[in-house]
């Protein structure tokens, strides 16, 4: 056969090739329809390749189905054996018509379908997201498919994340007639997980330390991927310190050393370590923070109680709600404290065994009772305000953080009080006499009676019985009557049926003009009267006869009646009226009044 020679003119080489190919038509021996035949590349033009098909037959193959090689010429070159689709016998024009596309397509399908057989692996590049899976493109072109469930032993949420990545696949579903090519990556990575479970369980101890990835996260831990077997990492070793969820320590994917702490080989099961791996910091808590040991930390959680500050990862110390403050009185440690704030404490007391840390907020600063005891010794005499009452005695601010207390019986010489509250009230400014300081329970005993001296023995002569005091002092008033001052520590009641009040009412602070109407020398109570002043005299005088008789008859104070005085009954009202009949009597003090003085 002639060579054919390339025409340049208009019309170009096709109407070349076919008077080229006319003559020798009837001796060519055409292969088949539908066969793939190998030929050989005769002849280039711009946009044609000439394939030599045998028996005396060629095709043309547009240059475009060979591509552009490594230096941006074509790919093909005369001589180049090509396989070939024969689509039909020579048509008008003395040519077949033939495809290397279809050819390269039928080939890969027949590889496929081999690797399908033979259970071989496909090479293949995930090219997008399609409905229930992934869509991947394999060699020639193909498109396969990906199940969801079919890309890794567990679910993938983001299946996104894996376009473009290149893999190895097996095929487990083929059908060349409708196209149709099933993929799966699972039933590899099942066998992978197979041999390496084999393999590490063989080696697998308890005590032992090995690498593992994390592969999932939870609330309460992490599994570890060991090498085909997953082992459980828990919340609570996974750190010496407080962990609050898993994700705060690790992402998926992330490599870990961690310890073999428990493995049961019927099951499968494993226990892992990871805060297993590091010494435990409590090992030398002792030493490194000694009691006065000033440290700061973070508020990890806060109780009813106190609130726990971690000093080191691992480390943590209670700041109970007493070691708050000195003078605050604290409720609630939410009220000074908050979850994650930087505080600076005090160490109190190491308990290392326990793993228990004492802490304190208020030993950074001084101590009120401290600075207290060193201005203040007994005997001095101090003034603050009354800050609270109860029945047994009066609370007074000394210094910021130190109260005094002043019981009932040391309020006044002259009067018994059933509670303070009927002579004071809270907010009052008031005077004492520092009485005695307990430096254990860190108590102080005040007294306001004390800042005078005792007026009893001279009283009787200075306040005689039916004597009148014309300016005594409104000091309070209550249900029962009014208490009035005649002079500096010498107070007395007058009973409500003996007050003659006027027009407005008495008020804190009146002056106003009362009789003497009994003295109880024994109880040291001091009685008096506003209605009728001067109209018993005789009366008055017999009683301050029986009053001074009572006075000389009891002769010097034994202990005995010391201790009378001291718990002495709490009634305020006398033992005569002022007719000189038997009075009704107080209530006696309560047990717990008795305890209390």
């Amino acid at each position: 056969m002639a060579e054919p020679t390339q025409d340049t003119s208009k019309g170009g080489g096709m109407e070349s090739f076919a008077a080229l190919f006319e003559a020798s038509a009837e001796e060519n021996d055409f292969a088949k329809e539908g066969e793939i035949i190998t030929g050989t590349v005769v002849q280039l033009d711009r946009d044609f390749v000439v394939v030599d098909i045998g028996g005396k037959s060629e095709g043309v193959l547009s240059m475009r189905e060979f591509g552009d090689g490594e230096d941006g010429q074509p790919a093909v070159k005369p001589g180049l054996q090509v396989d070939v689709f024969v689509e039909s016998r020579e048509s008008d024009d003395g040519l077949v018509k033939i495809s290397k596309e279809k050819a390269d397509r039928l080939k890969v399908w027949d590889e496929i379908s081999a690797a399908c057989e033979q259970e071989q692996l496909i090479e293949g590049t995930i090219s997008q997201r399609v409905k229930g899976g992934l869509s991947v493109t394999i060699k020639g072109g193909v498109k396969a498919f990906l199940p969801g469930s079919q890309v890794d032993l567990r679910p993938i949420r983001n299946l996104d994340r894996l376009i473009g990545q290149t893999l190895e696949f097996k095929v487990i579903k083929f059908n060349k007639k409708r196209g149709n090519i099933v993929l799966s990556r699972r039933v590899l990575l099942e066998k992978e997980r197979d041999e390496l479970k084999q393999k590490t369980l063989e080696t697998l101890q308890e005590g032992m330390t090995v690498i593992g990835t994390i592969k999932n996260i939870t609330e309460y831990g992490a599994f570890v991927d060991l090498g085909g077997i997953d082992g459980l990492l828990h919340i609570t070793d996974m750190s010496w310190g407080r962990v609050n969820h898993p994700s705060e320590v690790f992402n998926v994917g992330d490599k870990v050393e961690v310890k073999v702490l428990k493995y049961n080989p019927d099951t499968e099961r494993v226990s892992l370590g990871l805060k297993q791996t590091q010494e435990d910091p409590w090992n030398h808590a002792a030493e490194a923070y000694p009691p006065g040991k000033k440290v700061t930390g973070k508020v990890m959680s806060i109780t009813d109680y106190g609130a726990f500050v971690e000093i080191e990862p691992g480390v943590e110390g209670l700041i109970h709600v007493s070691e708050m403050s000195w003078t605050k009185k604290i409720k609630h440690p939410s009220k000074l404290l908050e979850v994650g704030q930087e505080v600076e404490c005090q160490v109190l007391e190491v308990d290392a065994t326990n793993k228990r840390i004492s802490l304190g907020l208020k030993q950074l600063e001084p101590d009120p009772w401290e600075l207290f005891t060193e201005k203040y010794q007994p005997g001095d005499k101090i003034e603050g305000k009354i800050r609270s009452i109860t029945d047994y005695g009066v609370f007074v601010g000394i210094e910021e953080g130190v109260d005094g207390m002043v019981h009932k019986t040391d309020l006044s010489w002259s009067v018994r009080l059933n509670n303070p509250s009927d002579m004071y009230s809270k907010g009052n400014t008031l005077s004492a006499i520092i009485l005695s300081i307990n430096h254990d329970e860190k108590k102080v005993s005040l007294g306001v009676k004390q800042l005078f001296d005792d007026p009893w023995p001279t009283l009787l002569q200075e306040f005689p019985i039916g004597g009148v005091v014309d300016e005594a002092e409104v000091v309070a008033t209550c249900e029962y009557g009014a208490f009035l001052r005649l002079r500096d520590g010498v107070e007395g009641l007058v009973p409500s049926q003996d007050l003659d009040e006027p027009e407005g009412g008495l008020k804190k602070g009146m002056k106003v003009k009362v009789e003497i109407s009994s003295v109880d020398t024994v109880d040291r109570r001091l009685y008096l009267n506003m209605k009728n002043i001067g109209e018993n005299k005789e009366k008055a005088a017999q009683r301050q006869r029986r009053a001074m008789a009572s006075q000389q008859n009891a002769g010097p104070s034994t202990i005995g009646d010391l201790i009378k005085e001291k718990l002495g009954g709490i009634s305020t009202a006398p033992t005569e009226g002022p007719d000189g009949e038997p009075a009704p009597e107080a209530p006696e003090a309560t047990a717990e009044e008795s305890e209390e003085s």
